[in-house]
C-alpha cells in the first residue's frame, strides 16, 4: 500500500536544515539506463497516482528529498545509479490513524462521498506537532463499523485540504474510484469554489481578480509570499477572483473565487493588495491595520480578536461532478457562529459610527 507523504500541513512543516532529525520513507536507486528525468517526475512514476506531483515538488522545496545525500530540487535530472531519498520529520508509524470521537457537520453522504462542513481550529491530518485529534482521526471513528473504510489507506479519504483555522467544506471519497475521479476534477480545476473572508481596509471596488506568482517565503518557511518570475522562477502562477458582499467601517466582506489552488492563496494575495485577513496572524492581520488609535476602538478590536480568534475565512460553496451519478453538485454551508458573531459586531459599530 502507497503511503501518503504528509509534509502538506504548511502550518506545521517547516523546511528540513540540519537541526531537523529526518527519518527515511522511501530510497530508490535509478537503473543503469536511466534516461535524464526530472527527479519529480521520476518520483511520481515510482510512487504511483496516489502521491501528486505538486506534493513531491513541495517535499523537493521543503528539503526531504535527498539525491546521493545532497538536498536537490524538483527539476534536477536523474541520472544512472543516482540514489534518491524522501525523508520526513517522523517515523512512518506515529502517523498511524486512530478513531477518535471528534464531532462532525457532514453537510452531505452517499454510497461514494462525505461532506464535511470543518470546524476551525481542527487539523485535517496529522502532521508535526498533531500527531491526534485531526479531521482523518475523526473520520476513522465515524466510519469505525465500515468495513471498506480504512482512513489509513491513501487511495481513500480526503480529496483536497484547507488550513487548520480555515473552516468550510471538505470532500471525503469512500472508495479509490470516487477519489480518483474526484481528485481529476481538482487537478483539471473543473470544481467550483468559493470562500468568504472579512478583510482589513475598505476595498474600493466592487469586484476584481488578483494575481501573483506564490512560492514558500524562503526568510520565513512556514508562510508563503508573491515572487516576481524573475525572483524566482518555481512560484507558482496563482488567480483569485473576488467580489464584495459588505463594506464596515474599517474592515470588508468579500467572496473569492480560485481560479487555481495555492496554498494560502486567498490570504497571500491579499495581503499583497493592502488588505489581510483580519486576525490573521502569520500575514499580519492580528494587528490593528485601519482605524484610529482611541482606547475605545482599540478594546473594540481587541473584543473581534477574542470572538473569532483565527483567520477569518471560511469555504462556503463547493461544486463537483458526482463521480458516478454523472451530476452536477453543488453545495453551500452556513458561516461558523465566530465568524457570524464577528460580522455581528461589526454591523453594530458601523451603524453606530455612520
Amino acid at each position: 500500500m502507497t503511503e501518503e507523504l504528509e509534509f502538506e500541513d504548511d502550518d506545521v512543516v517547516d523546511s528540513a536544515d540540519e537541526t531537523t532529525e529526518l527519518y527515511e520513507r522511501y530510497r530508490f536507486v535509478a537503473d543503469k539506463g536511466q534516461s535524464a528525468l526530472r527527479v519529480d517526475k521520476y518520483l511520481s512514476n515510482m510512487l504511483g497516482s496516489n502521491i501528486s506531483r505538486t506534493r513531491i515538488q513541495d517535499a523537493a522545496e521543503a528539503g526531504y528529498i535527498k539525491v546521493n545525500n545532497e538536498a536537490i530540487k524538483a527539476s534536477y535530472k536523474v541520472k544512472p545509479f543516482d540514489t534518491i531519498t524522501i525523508s520526513l520529520e517522523y517515523p512512518k508509524e506515529e502517523f498511524f490513524i486512530f478513531p477518535e470521537e471528534i464531532p462532525l457537520c457532514i453537510t452531505y453522504e452517499d454510497d461514494d462521498l462525505l461532506l464535511v462542513n470543518k470546524q476551525p481550529g481542527l487539523c485535517v491530518h496529522p502532521a508535526s506537532g498533531n500527531h491526534n485529534g485531526t479531521l482523518l482521526n475523526a473520520l476513522a471513528f465515524y466510519f469505525k463499523e465500515n468495513p471498506n473504510f480504512d482512513a489509513n489507506n491513501p487511495k481513500i479519504g480526503l480529496v483536497h485540504r484547507i488550513d487548520k483555522d480555515t473552516s468550510g467544506l471538505l470532500l471525503v471519497a469512500k472508495t479509490a474510484f470516487a477519489k480518483t475521479h474526484l481528485s481529476q476534477q481538482f487537478m483539471e480545476k473543473t470544481t467550483e469554489r468559493t470562500y468568504n473572508a472579512l478583510v482589513w481596509g475598505v476595498v474600493k471596488e466592487d469586484s476584481g481578480t488578483i494575481t501573483g506568482n506564490i512560492a514558500r517565503d524562503t526568510k520565513e518557511r512556514q508562510s508563503f509570499r508573491i515572487y516576481t518570475p524573475e525572483e524566482n522562477p518555481a512560484a507558482k502562477h496563482a488567480v483569485t477572483h473576488y467580489r464584495v458582499l459588505q463594506r464596515f467601517e474599517y474592515v470588508t466582506l468579500v467572496e473569492c473565487k480560485l481560479e487555481t489552488g495555492r496554498t494560502h492563496q486567498i490570504r497571500v494575495h491579499f495581503k499583497s493588495i493592502g488588505h489581510p485577513l483580519f486576525n490573521d496572524a502569520k500575514y499580519g492581520g492580528s494587528e490593528i491595520i485601519k482605524g484610529n488609535l482611541f482606547a475605545k476602538y482599540k478594546q473594540f478590536i481587541l473584543n473581534c480578536f477574542e470572538v473569532c480568534p483565527r483567520q477569518v475565512l471560511h469555504a462556503k460553496t463547493l461544486g463537483f461532478m458526482h463521480p458516478t451519478k454523472n451530476e452536477f453538485m453543488q453545495f453551500d454551508s452556513e458561516l461558523p457562529p465566530d465568524f457570524q458573531a464577528l460580522l455581528e459586531k461589526w454591523q453594530n459599530y458601523t451603524r453606530k459610527n455612520i
